[in-house]
């Protein structure tokens, strides 16, 4: 749930309370009141990363070029953001000036850009190299139009990569109303949808080291700790294990029946519920982990048997991502256990509020969400989370995640479940 992680995290760094996870180690630990956890004991594990070619970016925009084709789009243009950084390699930040990368129907991929920008942008460039520049006075959507004319797309529909915002969708078409701007979606999805090997090598790296430092924290939580204290610890491991943090929602006792967290001061005691969501980046690719654990005390009866129904639940879900299968499938399967033992139905509470999995890639929440409804079927090269939260509100809630990615022998972990409450970590 890292995008969620993000919006919780910025939401409450304005509090006190958050001020130790934005200083990058606990509070707690630079007063002195417990002792500092063993950062030697981390070592970075990057080491063996190989970043995304300039070569398979060639072969995705060759595959874009024919779902233009075959989707009778002229062009696709990809404002700031992540599919422009999937295509171009180029990471761009989304100001008001407007820079966008033009992938035609046929030929070399092409850029706009404001004129006191193009040196920089020509630093970063390793696909195409067609650079169009706009002055302060002058309209970038007259000059993108002028390019498009300039490559022989003179009508037509041009699609707009789904990022793409507003304010330049409208003056492309004020510019140009003899064009049609439609959605981009039937190009970008389904080359992003389906991960190469390489995509899931990264993949893996990001998910072997979050699930790491989430066991560091683990043995380094103390009793007296607060929620933003313990993402923190978990921030501060990721880093030091050579992966950029990509948040920690941790949540404790009854907080952790809210799915995305609490502004609530939470401060950990023993035989609480302490539940933590992770993500890190490792070249630009994201993981998705949850672990639930009781704090310094056995757990309960009542925790033991819901633990252990999310863990059935969880299961059922990766089980039923068979190739050809529907993603509903996932959700169902998952659902039906959490029904079966008198949890729901539906997305009622207690239960489970939420979908079962969502795709990951570059962003944390990608298509291919595991959601009833959803009859995309199952390919190689999807990867997602399962996730079947359970929500018992005002008590507890308990999410095991691990995120799965499919080969072409069927569904296979990023990250081993859990084997037990008493035993978290495989």
């Amino acid at each position: 749930m890292s995008i969620e992680r993000r919006k919780f995290l910025k939401y409450s760094a304005g509090s006190a309370a958050a001020v130790s996870f934005f200083s990058g180690i606990t509070g707690f630990v630079k007063s002195g009141k417990y002792s500092d956890p063993d950062w030697n004991s981390l070592h970075n594990m990057t080491g063996d990363v190989k970043p995304i070619t300039v070569s398979e970016r060639k072969t995705r925009i060759a595959k874009a070029q024919q779902l233009l084709q075959k989707n009778n789009m002229q062009a696709l243009i990809l404002d700031a953001g992540t599919s422009l950084n999937y295509f171009t390699g180029i990471r761009w930040w989304p100001s008001e000036r407007t820079m966008v990368a033009i992938i035609p129907v046929k030929g070399e991929v092409t850029y706009v850009s404001p004129a006191f920008e193009a040196d920089r942008l020509k630093e970063l460039i390793t696909i195409g190299n067609g650079v169009h520049i706009w002055q302060e006075d002058e309209s970038p959507y007259e000059k993108i139009i002028k390019v498009l004319n300039e490559n022989g797309i003179t009508g037509g529909n041009i699609g707009m990569e789904e990022r793409l915002r507003f304010f330049i969708f409208d003056g492309l078409r004020k510019a140009a109303p003899n064009m049609q701007f439609v959605s981009g979606d039937p190009i970008s999805i389904p080359c992003r949808l389906i991960k190469s090997p390489a995509e899931i090598a990264l993949l893996q790296k990001a998910n072997d080291i979050t699930l790491a430092a989430i066991k560091f924290a683990a043995a380094n939580v103390k009793e007296g700790m607060s929620n933003n204290d313990i993402s923190a610890i978990i921030g501060q491991a990721q880093r030091k294990m050579g992966a950029a943090s990509d948040g920690a929602l941790v949540t404790i006792g009854p907080a952790s029946a809210l799915p995305h967290g609490s502004i609530q001061p939470q401060h950990l005691k023993k035989g609480d519920i302490l539940l933590m969501d992770c993500g890190c980046l490792v070249e630009g690719y994201t993981s998705d982990i949850t672990r639930t654990i009781v704090f310094g005390a056995p757990p309960t009866d009542r925790q033991r048997t819901i633990w252990n129904l999310e863990k059935k639940a969880q299961a059922a879900g990766f089980a039923a991502a068979q190739i050809g299968q529907p993603c509903e499938a996932v959700d169902h399967a998952a659902r039906k256990v959490l029904i079966d033992a008198g949890f729901g139905p539906g997305y009622q509470l207690p239960g489970c509020p939420h979908r079962t999995g969502h795709g990951i890639g570059m962003d944390g929440h990608e298509w291919g969400n595991m959601v009833n409804g959803n009859k995309q079927p199952i390919q190689v090269g999807m990867c997602f989370s399962v996730e079947p939260t359970i929500v018992i509100p005002g008590e507890m809630g308990l999410r095991l995640e691990d995120c799965a990615y499919i080969a072409e022998d069927g569904p296979h972990w990023f990250s081993k479940p859990a084997n037990s409450i008493d035993a978290p970590f495989a």
